[in-house]
């Protein structure tokens, strides 16, 4: 064959199929469709059956039978976050085409003039995630699949194991270990723990606080000793991690983290207050303990020293509490820039809209680091169908088109949300003085 029939015969041949964009297959699925609106806004509120403090917002469109969900959720604020979305965003949300996720998210963030508030990161996030569920059903497809496709087949999480000493706590760490996992998070004796003075012991003041009162010279004695302990009886294959809640002055938190080098954490969380995040420097001068940070941050921007100065490793902000899907594929991006890795918070009264909204996250960025597990009830599997499910130490979706989750409203109402006992006392610690410690 010569040069000029080959290129005739190529010419005549079929081309391979060019496989169609995430936007390419989405306009091809609504093309013909009448446009949207979103006629409501509802936010739905329930303890699950369990004492959680949970608001969904559930966004309904002009297609019949296509709504959306999105988590809402703050267990500190749970009413005030509920009352916003129903009386200031619900009213401004409708009417609007819920296509233009980027467009209403940034509207959003404007709307009440002052950014970056918890509820109304709240609200905005609820928004959020219900729009891409809303797109994802529309269009037949997981919502990862939207956000560029899987870059991993299920996404890794880490286990809590804690103990009131080290012999518990290693034990309970066997324990994950025989289900599959390989990351653990250790603590002792509860939230901050290792750092407590019994209640009446020790020297106070007279007519004083006389509760369990944080020391943090007896946390850096406590909790290198259960590391000690930790290693020398499970080796070297799991990778432990753990939390310092912040509650350590940072001349200390230098000091700790490293102490804490030699034992290879996968990483060291929130060893600084938000206040104090500039001694991250201080750290890195001196150790390579990696950093985790931002439990209690609300905004992305929050991140952008630490991370383009690559002072921590992994960002840890909460999906629902810092702007949703969009802001947290963002922040993921920024992260890959610089080195930096992602490690959603989920945390005990955190909910399944928001793990699932992580997950998919999880599912379609490369700079994936790990998943903070959180496992609910079979009675709020009933209630919200599709939720995640964590198997020998990763989690999995349902696979369904959007989130992938559902919720039975009449269910939800069965179990109406509560004050919780105690609440909101659980955030205040105190030390020997009576002084407030920050969480």
């Amino acid at each position: 064959m010569n040069r000029r029939s080959f290129v005739r015969g190529a010419l005549a041949a079929p081309s391979a199929a060019v496989p169609l964009s995430a936007q390419e297959q989405y306009e091809k699925k609504t093309r013909g469709l009448a446009p949207l609106k979103i006629t409501d806004v509802k936010a739905i509120t329930t303890s699950g059956g369990r004492g959680y403090q949970w608001v969904f917002v559930k966004v309904l469109t002009s297609e019949p039978g296509l709504y959306g969900f999105g988590s809402a959720s703050n267990v500190n604020m749970a009413w005030a976050v509920a009352a916003a979305i129903e009386k200031h965003f619900g009213p401004f949300w409708i009417g609007r085409d819920p296509d233009r996720i980027e467009d209403l998210w940034q509207s959003t963030n404007v709307r009440g003039y002052w950014r970056n508030s918890t509820i109304h990161n709240n609200a905005l996030s609820g928004l959020d995630m219900a729009l891409w569920d809303i797109k994802g059903k529309r269009a037949g497809m997981p919502v990862y699949e939207l956000l560029g496709g899987k870059a991993r087949e299920a996404v890794p999480c880490y286990a809590h194991a804690d103990g009131r000493d080290a012999q518990q706590v290693e034990d309970n760490i066997r324990k994950f270990m025989e289900q599959g996992y390989r990351h653990v998070r250790a603590q002792l004796g509860g939230y901050g723990g290792g750092g407590f003075i019994p209640p009446g012991q020790g020297s106070r003041p007279a007519g004083g606080f006389q509760g369990a009162a944080m020391d943090e010279d007896t946390y850096l004695h406590a909790v290198p000793k259960l590391f000690d302990h930790l290693r020398a009886k499970l080796g070297w294959d799991v990778k432990l991690l753990h939390d310092v809640h912040e509650r350590i002055s940072p001349t200390k938190a230098v000091e700790f983290a490293k102490r804490m080098e030699q034992y290879h954490l996968f990483f060291l969380e929130d060893a600084l207050s938000p206040e104090q995040i500039a001694w991250f420097r201080n750290i890195r001068q001196v150790c390579t303990t990696p950093l985790a940070m931002g439990e209690t941050f609300t905004s992305p921007l929050e991140y952008m020293p630490l991370v383009s100065e690559r002072l921590i490793d992994f960002v840890r902000n909460r999906v629902s509490q810092t702007g949703g899907i969009t802001q947290a594929k963002k922040t993921a991006a920024v992260c890959e820039a610089f080195g930096v890795r992602t490690a959603f918070q989920e945390g005990g009264d955190n909910d399944p809209i928001n793990q699932l909204a992580s997950y998919h996250v999880d599912m379609s960025i490369s700079s994936f680091g790990i998943q903070e597990e959180n496992h609910f009830p079979e009675q709020v599997h009933e209630m919200m169908p599709g939720a995640a499910r964590i198997k020998g130490g990763y989690m999995y979706g349902s696979g369904l088109p959007g989130l992938g989750i559902d919720l039975h409203e009449e269910i939800a109402r069965k179990y109406p949300m509560q004050v919780l006992p105690g609440q909101p006392h659980w955030t205040e610690v105190r030390g020997m003085d009576g002084s407030v410690v920050k969480p």
